[in-house]
């Protein structure tokens, strides 16, 4: 049975949260636990221990919510969308603990609060995905990104964590000032926040064209740019991931960027869909330089973390892809592609983390040398990853069949894209380069002779990396529970009220079909203006 709740009542809206206060609360009492007793590995341990705990509780409160619930305006969406991006940032956070747990040994990082930062953050990716006002999108980043901040430069030994963070800091405030006056800009041309009454506004007064929205559109683009870290706003990417220790890095590259793009294709359909003619020419062309300059600079890395940022910049490019398609099959192909690329991503890193040894910033290429000889299992596991980020049938299991979804997105959305789709093939092509050239480097060179021996890998490291390269196989073999999962995941929006009562008739947006887009707005709205 589906319980309708009602937002404007504040005992409803707790319930609507509950999920997201359980993560805050729980992390709260952590941070007393973890700040109270002195620091050791122990002591990291038994947090982290702990905040896998509190993820999966959370996680399981998730899954119950999903389809349980329904609501009508107000500021959180209580829809399949959110609860399937609450599922995918929650498994991130739960990998992101593990192999922290594991790195944090090595890199002599003893304080437990490290783990409760990560649930910090995730708290507020929570708060992103199911954010249906822009007040609590932009709540929602800054919780997330004072958390990362931190994070980034955890490791205090560590001169290149202390930049990397520095830069992240300095640009992230910088890029934080663009969005908050974009939505000051939007909310001055519409005189709301709520997405959906931001959509029925610009559709009943004929605003898509105005200069102050778009404005505030164009400067809402540039802080979601540079949080998904798409070309040009790239620029703190590389260093920064090069930087952070590895598991903060798999958390940047998958769940960080999960949590903004769902956020942002949110925001854009709902509140912008009226306005696609003005934004679909930017995002484009936004698409086309991310996964052309990702892709091509990727292919120069000599580091393996710095390749890895930049394949995560071209896979930004992908996602975008998905949000230019602007239908439902676009949203769905986005969550099933955030899916296979958070598996993807904490399995490469794991055997990053695999990889370094005691007193190691950066892992190199030719250290992957002959690692078939040495270590067979590591190397299959690592050659699975690269053929899924790289898209490749079979032997890359899902990765596969997350890029045909976005790419049939694309073809079958209304507004013609084949320059799109065409770029997207040319550039995974170009990815396969770097990709490879890893596999190569492991099964096909020989091991040099006074290569170091690889260091034993910790437990949980060992058990994410099994994991997600088990799901991705087994879901390269059978896909159709994961997509049928991701179809129910698509936004759901207000009903539209009756056209009668508007003094504009109100049309549907081109490019966005009705079970993605209906318009919310009231009488008293319209004669409010």
């Amino acid at each position: 049975m589906i319980t309708q709740l009602d937002l404007s009542i504040p005992a409803q809206l707790t319930q609507a949260l509950i999920p997201d206060l359980v993560l805050m609360g729980g992390a709260m009492l952590l941070l007393l636990w973890a700040a109270w007793r002195p620091d050791s590995d122990e002591h990291q341990r038994s947090v982290g221990i702990a905040s896998i705990i509190v993820a999966g509780i959370t996680m399981v409160l998730t899954i119950q919510w999903s389809g349980r619930y329904t609501a009508g305006p107000g500021p959180i969406a209580l829809d399949n969308f959110r609860w399937f991006a609450d599922v995918i940032i929650l498994l991130g956070t739960v990998f992101a603990i593990g192999l922290s747990m594991d790195d944090n040994m090595r890199s002599r990082i003893k304080a437990g609060e490290s783990h409760v930062l990560i649930l910090l953050a995730s708290s507020g990716m929570m708060l992103l995905a199911g954010a249906r006002d822009l007040m609590i999108v932009f709540l929602g980043i800054e919780l997330m990104s004072i958390s990362v901040y931190a994070l980034a430069g955890i490791n205090r030994r560590s001169e290149r964590s202390a930049e990397g963070a520095l830069k992240y800091f300095l640009l992230g405030a910088f890029s934080t000032a663009f969005l908050l006056y974009g939505i000051a800009l939007v909310y001055g041309a519409t005189g709301t926040t709520n997405l959906t009454i931001i959509g029925g506004r610009i559709a009943v007064f004929r605003l898509a064209t105005s200069p102050i929205l778009l404005i505030g559109i164009a400067l809402m683009l540039v802080g979601f740019g540079f949080k998904v870290a798409t070309v040009p706003f790239h620029m703190w990417a590389p260093d920064v991931y090069d930087g952070a220790p590895s598991p903060i890095t798999a958390y940047m590259a998958a769940t960080v960027k999960a949590a903004a793009f769902v956020a942002f294709i949110r925001v854009w359909l709902e509140a912008f869909a009226y306005s696609w003619q003005m934004w679909l020419p930017i995002i484009t062309g936004l698409a086309i330089a991310t996964m052309v300059v990702g892709n091509a600079v990727g292919l120069a890395q000599k580091n393996l973390k710095r390749m890895l940022a930049y394949s995560s910049i071209g896979h930004a490019g992908y996602l975008l892809v998905a949000i230019a398609a602007g239908t439902p099959q676009g949203s769905s192909a986005m969550l099933f592609y955030l899916f296979i690329y958070t598996l993807a991503t904490f399995g490469s890193f794991a055997v990053v983390v695999a990889l370094t040894r005691d007193g190691q910033e950066a892992v190199m290429l030719e250290e992957l040398s002959g690692l078939w000889s040495v270590r067979p299992w590591l190397a299959v596991g690592m050659a699975v990853l690269m053929f899924s980020l790289l898209g490749f049938p079979i032997f890359g299991g899902a990765g596969f069949f997350a890029k045909w979804y976005v790419l049939q997105s694309i073809l079958q959305s209304p507004a013609k894209q084949t320059a799109l789709a065409v770029v997207l093939v040319i550039t995974t092509v170009v990815s396969a380069g770097y990709y490879l050239e890893v596999v190569r480097l492991m099964f096909m060179r020989a091991r040099p002779d006074n290569a170091l021996p690889i260091e034993r890998s910790g437990g949980l490291t060992k058990i994410i990396l099994a994991v997600s390269v088990a799901v991705l196989l087994v879901l390269g073999v059978v896909p159709e529970a994961a997509v049928r999962v991701a179809d129910r995941g698509q936004p759901t929006m207000e009903a539209e009220p009756s056209t009668t009562d508007l003094p504009v008739k109100v049309a549907q947006p081109p490019i966005v079909t009705d079970s993605v887009h209906r318009v919310a707005i009231s009488p008293a709205d319209v004669r409010s203006r």
